[in-house]
């Protein structure tokens, strides 16, 4: 009977039903599995079930019997893909599942904090709205969508979601093309487009590209200071370099989903800057509504089902 092991359940939300595929099966699961037990908790097992928990070289070598692993996530870079090719291993992701839970995350985030929600309500609850005598109260200016420019990186279901949101907002959107790669019909030049953005919102994959696709060179060519939006991989931007770029005024907010490392140690920079009125960081939940966790789930026992019966879907291997 085939063994299946999920090794972070507590990564979907406890209201959401986890139904079980339908082939014959074994079922573990833990609610979080450090890098220490996943071998120990993979042993005999043929199938492994993945959210965040790294699966390495060093785990995969000592688990002969694992076939086919199921990432409960859109982004693989827990997998080493090049040693699971190797062994035969077959990895397969989920997609599309939340094409409207993080656009519409994003597009919270820039409206708050382009309206400025966060300092105007802390104003009112400290009391200064009282205090003011005024029937309106004005410490923090306020920008409409209306006429400013989004600027996505990443032109996959959700980058494209989010666009069709923001110009529903009367905002102009463009879409960046790679770093060092030459302006096309749809995509401006990385340059142009730090320049013209007045908000920027990540939807590109960590890997070995894309790591560290903002940093201080970056923030320092954004000419209109804008919003900054990453709800796709902490690894992304370097936060060093975001904090200074908000202290030295060249981006004018901050809006984080991920960080590196999740959760954030205490000493990082974001936490540092957390209380400010012009910065949000939410703890990786974007993607997280009750609709897109049960769509989620639905696709990874899908790709369970038909790895089982000989036809696996989404593959990455």
């Amino acid at each position: 009977m085939t063994r299946i092991v999920f090794l972070d359940r507590a990564t979907i939300g406890p209201t959401i039903n986890l139904a079980r595929p339908n082939a014959p099966h074994e079922w573990a699961d833990y609610p979080t599995t450090s890098s220490d037990q996943v071998v120990a908790r993979l042993q005999g097992a043929e199938i492994a079930i993945t959210n965040k928990v790294p699966l390495r070289r060093k785990h995969l070598e000592h688990l002969p019997d694992l076939k086919f692993i199921a990432v409960a996530a859109t982004g693989y870079d827990v997998i080493d893909i090049d040693a699971c090719r190797e062994r035969g291993i077959t990895v397969s992701n989920v997609r599309g599942y939340a094409v409207h839970s993080v656009p519409e995350h994003v597009m919270a985030l820039i409206l708050a904090l382009k309206r400025q929600l966060p300092g105007y309500r802390e104003d009112v609850i400290k009391g200064d709205w009282a205090r003011s005598g005024q029937f309106c109260f004005f410490n923090h200016p306020i920008e409409d969508l209306a006429g400013k420019t989004l600027g996505i990186i990443g032109g996959g279901s959700i980058g494209q979601s989010v666009a069709r949101l923001a110009q529903a907002f009367g905002m102009r959107v463009i879409f960046a093309a790679r770093k060092g790669e030459a302006a096309t019909s749809t995509r401006i030049g990385f340059d142009d487009f730090l320049a013209e953005s007045d908000v920027i919102t990540l939807h590109c994959p960590l890997n070995a590209e894309t790591i560290g696709l903002i940093g201080a060179e970056e923030f320092s060519k954004m000419a209109r200071r804008p919003v900054l939006i990453n709800t796709a991989r902490g690894g992304l931007v370097d936060e060093v370099a975001a904090v200074n770029a908000l202290k030295r005024k060249n981006i004018s907010g901050i809006g984080f989903d991920v960080t590196t490392p999740e959760p954030p140690l205490p000493d990082n920079p974001l936490m540092g800057i957390a209380d400010l009125p012009n910065v949000i960081l939410t703890p990786h939940v974007a993607w997280a509504s009750d609709e897109a966790m049960t769509a989620l789930w639905a696709q990874v026992i899908e790709g369970i089902d038909a790895f089982i019966a000989g036809t696996p879907k989404r593959i990455l291997t």
